[in-house]
């Protein structure tokens, strides 16, 4: 959870936040960190689309839960002050009736698919027959890719999952081999 400010303006600390208007849907947890910074100011409550406020002019800054920053970032907002890490834990009784651990066996099975999606891509290539050994030669972990014949005699389509990070270091090296049409998508979930 993080304070943030409009990109424009230049931070020079926690006392800039003194008389400013702060907008939040956690208010008791910032009002608890203004506190005990000796930090006056003044904080509007809003549920739902915090990060608009500035821009709107309902704030100067904001208080909210940041992960990957994107949305601080399409709002022309900098994140200058992390007040607290959290994180989301999932905790079970051990004396569950067998009813109730069905349903968290299917709860934890549904959050690992997802989880075994994340950084992942799928991955869709066209390659001149002939050189379909050396691209999955080429490919990271791929413990068997796809291979379907194309319409157009000589080439194939290979399919395969990858890591994010490891496509960006192959992708030259599958362009030299032929590859064309390269298509990355998203995962939204993986079973294993």
């Amino acid at each position: 959870m993080s304070l943030a400010i409009p990109k424009a303006v230049k931070y020079t600390g926690l006392n800039w936040f003194e008389g400013k208007k702060i907008a939040t849907s956690y208010p008791n947890i910032l009002r608890r960190f203004l506190h005990d910074n000796h930090i006056m100011a003044d904080i509007h409550v809003i549920t739902g689309s915090v990060e608009i406020s500035p821009g709107i002019g309902l704030s100067d800054a904001i208080f909210d839960i940041v992960s990957s920053g994107s949305t601080l970032v399409s709002n022309n907002l900098a994140e200058v002050e992390v007040v607290m890490q959290s994180e989301a834990l999932l905790i079970g009784n051990r004396n569950l009736s067998p009813s109730k651990r069905a349903i968290l066996e299917e709860l934890l099975f549904r959050i690992e698919a997802v989880k075994a999606a994340e950084n992942k891509k799928y991955v869709l290539m066209n390659v001149p027959t002939d050189k379909v050994q050396d691209v999955v030669a080429v490919l990271p972990g791929a413990k068997s890719p796809t291979i379907m014949p194309l319409a157009t005699e000589g080439w194939s389509s290979i399919h395969t999952v990858v890591d994010e990070k490891s496509f960006w270091e192959i992708i030259s090296r599958l362009k030299e081999l032929g590859a064309q049409g390269i298509l990355v998508m998203p995962i939204e979930k993986m079973i294993l």
